[in-house]
């Protein structure tokens, strides 16, 4: 059996870059299938999709889900977080601009760095750390300054809070994974809790919303669909449990600065926005931020 890490290597940063590219790059695809798929109706296929893909990829390794494990409770309660966030995510988008919404919703990594050493105290961080974990929320609240221009209504403020509230619930749901039973379970069933969860709660939450319900979509939206769920929910997001499984959740959440960054790099490239010089400081420095967060203990 694998051990767990106490520092990320290679293979971690690596899966963690793709990552982090894709993701940034989804935000691109969700932009512009949004018009045409209702948000939560988007989310429901999404996650549906990935929830019977899991399923078939399960059943062909030969992993479990459905056993008796102790996972049930911490899986659930997973499960439920991970869909608040998606909900809270959607809904705020309605309310706020995507440039707001992305500087709260990535105060994730401060709540898993204040409460994971609860739960386990070896990924507590050192004062040089947290000064790294500041420096990359601060550059990526820099490449997305723009955002904050004008005044505040009460919508855009609802908006705000949502998406915080979609950042605590990320960062909580990390909380859960490494300090429950989840901990020692795999990937594949880790995922599943939370994808099947969402599966079931989007469609819900769509009908109440008053979303309309289609399948004839054009090929665009479809490909965009596709690629959320085969990359994005499916093989990104259980790349991300393994990873949580075998190396320090505040390490990894570090990592995560990244991903706004590509979102705007991708902007720039697929959809000729500006290259700002807030874009080109705020790289190099989540860059020295991670490097800083990542830093081992010198030994003496």
């Amino acid at each position: 059996m694998r051990e767990r890490k106490q520092h990320l290597d290679a293979l971690a940063i690596a899966l963690l870059i793709a990552c982090c590219l894709f993701w940034g790059f989804q935000q691109i695809l969700i932009k512009t299938t949004v018009a045409e798929v209702p948000p939560l109706w988007q989310a429901a296929l999404r996650f549906a999709g990935a929830t019977a893909m899991l399923w078939i990829w399960c059943a062909a390794r030969g992993v479990r889900l459905f056993e008796a494990d102790g996972t049930l409770r911490g899986g659930l309660l997973a499960g439920v977080l991970f869909a608040g966030e998606f909900t809270c995510i959607y809904l705020g988008l309605r309310d706020t601009a995507a440039s707001r919404l992305t500087v709260f919703l990535y105060t994730s990594p401060f709540v898993v760095a204040l409460l994971v050493p609860h739960v386990v105290p070896s990924e507590r961080l050192r004062p040089l750390q947290w000064i790294g974990l500041g420096i990359a929320f601060a550059a990526v609240a820099l490449a997305f300054s723009e955002g904050f221009t004008g005044h505040s209504t009460p919508r855009q403020l609802r908006g705000d809070a949502l998406a915080l509230a979609a950042g605590v619930l990320w960062g909580l749901t990390t909380i859960v994974i490494r300090g429950s039973k989840l901990a020692t379970a795999s990937a594949e069933k880790t995922l599943f809790y939370q994808v099947a969860v969402t599966a079931a709660v989007a469609p819900l939450l769509s009908l109440a919303l008053g979303e309309p319900w289609s399948l004839h979509y054009s090929a665009y939206a479809w490909v965009s669909i596709v690629l959320q769920t085969a990359i994005g929910a499916f093989a990104s997001y259980l790349a991300w449990m393994w990873m949580l499984r075998y190396y320090p959740a505040t390490q990894l959440s570090s990592f995560t600065f990244l991903t706004p960054l590509f979102a705007l790099l991708f902007g720039v490239v697929l959809l000729q926005e500006k290259l700002t010089p807030q874009l080109l400081t705020a790289l190099f420095a989540v860059a020295a931020g991670i490097v800083l967060v990542n830093r081992k203990r010198a030994v003496r």
